[in-house]
């Protein structure tokens, strides 16, 4: 899907408020998260690269914290398909 924002998908399905923006940095697929209850975030968070996200979860880990990290927000495979599409529609 895109809008005034760009290319995104919903990273919860059943959270329509939630959206998960994607581009190609100069070296690497980047994200960025919405939520229309939250209008902040965007503000206060900017794009982040795929493996700075993975470096975040690695250390997540490491760190023993409780729980899962929350790298399943990002999935670089539907970023990737949405950018593959977003590059054949601008070249036809």
């Amino acid at each position: 899907m895109k809008d005034k924002l760009g290319i995104y998908y919903y990273p919860v399905l059943e959270n329509k408020n939630l959206r998960m923006y994607v581009r190609l940095g100069s070296d690497d697929v980047e994200f960025r998260m919405w939520d229309s209850n939250d209008k902040s975030l965007w503000e206060e968070h900017g794009w982040v690269p795929w493996t700075a996200i993975q470096q975040a979860a690695e250390l997540y880990k490491k760190e023993g914290r409780k729980g899962a990290p929350p790298i399943h927000l990002y999935d670089i495979e539907i970023a990737i398909r949405l950018l593959k599409d977003e590059f054949r529609e601008t070249e036809s």
